[in-house]
């Protein structure tokens, strides 16, 4: 039996990390390699630090494609790790005409479940303009989902499994760093220079929903950001604010990248 108490001391998560130390057991306990359904980022990074403790257990990860944010943990025992023969993961084509009723990457996963799918058998989902959106799921979702439709508000959607190949990946941006001045470090103003929007679009986003602080959800853009925090918009990437240092005018030099 793994050492329970110590890998869980103190988390946040204990509930979600219970599964995924059973799931380790029994990879040991077995000598079979154990798949965990997709993970959010947060609570991914967590389990991949607490099992990485774990001496006899190799951890990785998959998404789909190198920049997937969502991912499904792989863990073996070290004596027998691996490279695995399958990801157990395939591509989703989500059709309709979003020409007059734009949609969310959030409003087509909504749709996803709603066609069956657990929370857990959904990757990375992106959106492709006014014709819907693709999404990374695992094969058995996939076979499910396939051939069938479904709805998003007003607009009828169909479902087409399609190997990853074949998809239209997410660009992999590479790491950008650059400083910009700003007279506050309020969100809003922040992120409308790191992303190149006008900060009035950049508060409707965030007010939307659209805005992630180190992957928590931020609807007030007057939100301060202090160094080391990352910000995340919808589609558009991420920010990592690296310092924020005074100018002799009391205005904030904020140095960031931006992948």
């Amino acid at each position: 039996m793994l050492p329970r108490r110590e890998l869980l001391e103190g988390s946040r998560r204990t509930a979600e990390l219970e599964p995924l130390i059973s799931a380790a057991e029994q990879a040991l306990r077995t000598w079979e390699p154990q798949w965990t359904p997709f993970l959010e980022p947060p609570l991914r990074e967590e389990a991949e630090e607490r099992l990485a403790r774990l001496s006899e257990l190799v951890v990785a990860s998959e998404g789909g494609h190198p920049g997937a944010e969502r991912r499904r943990l792989l863990l073996q025992r070290a004596e027998a790790a691996a490279p695995a023969a399958t990801t157990g993961l395939t591509g989703l084509e989500i059709s309709g005409n979003f020409l007059f009723d734009p949609a969310s990457p959030g409003e087509l996963r909504d749709a996803l479940r709603t066609a069956g799918a657990a929370e857990g058998e959904l990757g990375d989902l992106w959106l492709r303009g006014d014709r819907g959106g693709q999404a990374i799921v695992t094969e058995a979702a996939a076979s499910r989902l396939d051939g069938r439709r479904g709805r998003v508000r007003s607009v009828e959607v169909t479902f087409e499994a399609r190997p990853v190949a074949e998809l239209q990946l997410p660009v992999e941006r590479q790491p950008r760093p650059f400083t910009t001045v700003e007279a506050s470090t309020r969100l809003d103003a922040v992120a409308s220079a790191g992303f190149g929007l006008s900060r009035s679009r950049m508060a409707e986003l965030i007010r939307r929903g659209a805005v992630r602080i180190d992957w928590r959800t931020v609807t007030s853009p007057s939100r301060e950001l202090t160094g080391g925090e990352r910000v995340r918009l919808e589609g558009k990437g991420e920010l990592e604010i690296l310092s924020i240092d005074r100018t002799r005018r009391e205005r904030f030099r904020i140095h960031m990248e931006r992948r």
